[in-house]
């Protein structure tokens, strides 16, 4: 086996995908969907897999295309390392189903304080994580700053860095095998809920290294205690076991599906090669949480803009909530679309 390793290490194969490794690793993020991989990657990988079958045989290939595809693991299975996030989603969706049976009419209160968290989750996630975060298209105190990130804990969005070094990484590779969240690659389910629990995390230090240090550190320790009050909110502020249930899992089963879809429905548009992006409009009323997501085409066509809704009939609330800001002196250097 050693031998037939190092053979195949100096032909062909080896030297083709050792080159595009090099060239793709030393590329310019921004440039990495054109440079090198779309050109040389797919005879690099014709290549690999000619000469490990005949070199090693049925039982390499396996290896190989299990560690390139992971979304033929079965679905139950979490990589190492996201245990804890496969068991967060397993105990929601059982919560929120037990409370779906148990009170399945809540009360005007409850449904009231439900879709209030609903909000502030969302723009938390959207406006902070998204927008101001990851792509930079506004600034805001840092009182603003952290109650939002608060909320999109709260919401169920994990840690800043977390978020923002897997948002920047799919921009940086859309749509294609590197895209470890696109549908064209494991398909709608894998999109929509697997990647979360059967990737490994996107690099903090390299995709979102602003966001390790200083005051953000505080929620590498905040962020378990926050959802755990996220869960029990309902019950902790005296609603009881319906409010346990309904401000609770059902919130977060609602709005993680919500933000899910903007990774798997608006990636389902039919292209051969490129962004598979495209504008939803029907989601927009379900989609709550979101806040203007469901533009997600406008949003990869110019996406260091702050707006997503570039119509005057693409509802877009997270826009709306940053005029407020910014019209009120809470917000500044907000980056709007270029006229095209």
């Amino acid at each position: 086996m050693r031998q037939s390793l190092k053979g195949w290490r100096s032909g062909p194969g080896w030297a083709i995908h050792s080159l595009c490794s090099f060239l793709y690793s030393h590329a310019a993020p921004s440039a990495r969907k054109w440079y090198c991989y779309e050109c040389l990657s797919r005879s690099a990988h014709q290549a690999l897999a000619h000469s490990t079958k005949q070199i090693t045989g049925e039982h390499m290939e396996l290896t190989v295309t299990q560690q390139e595809r992971p979304w033929d693991r079965p679905f139950w299975k979490p990589v190492h390392g996201k245990e804890g996030v496969f068991t967060y989603l397993v105990l929601i969706h059982v919560l929120a189903v037990i409370g779906l049976i148990l009170f399945p009419v809540p009360s005007f209160k409850v449904v009231g304080m439900t879709l209030l968290s609903i909000a502030f989750g969302g723009l938390g996630t959207t406006v902070c994580y998204h927008r101001m975060l990851a792509h930079k298209t506004l600034k805001t105190n840092q009182f603003i700053e952290q109650f939002l990130i608060f909320w999109a804990v709260f919401n169920g969005s994990g840690h800043p860095a977390s978020w923002v070094a897997y948002h920047r990484l799919h921009h940086s590779v859309t749509d294609t095998p590197e895209d470890i969240s696109s549908p064209k690659q494991g398909g709608f389910w894998w999109a929509h809920l697997r990647w979360l629990y059967q990737t490994q995390p996107a690099d903090k230090k390299r995709w979102a290294p602003e966001l390790t240090g200083g005051v953000y550190k505080i929620w590498g320790w905040a962020e378990t205690p926050v959802i755990v009050f996220s869960i029990c909110a309902g019950l902790i502020l005296g609603f009881g076991w319906m409010g346990f249930f309904w401000m609770g899992a059902i919130r977060l089963v609602y709005s993680l599906h919500m933000q899910c879809l903007v990774n798997s429905l608006t990636h389902l548009k039919r292209v051969e090669e490129g962004d598979s992006s495209m504008n939803v409009w029907w989601l927009g009323p379900f989609q709550l949480t979101a806040w203007g997501e469901n533009w997600h085409q406008n949003h990869h066509t110019h996406a260091g803009s702050a707006r997503l809704g570039l119509r005057w009939y693409q509802t877009d609330i997270g826009w709306y909530f940053i005029w407020m800001l910014e019209a009120v002196g809470l917000a500044h250097s907000v980056k709007r679309p270029r006229a095209s």
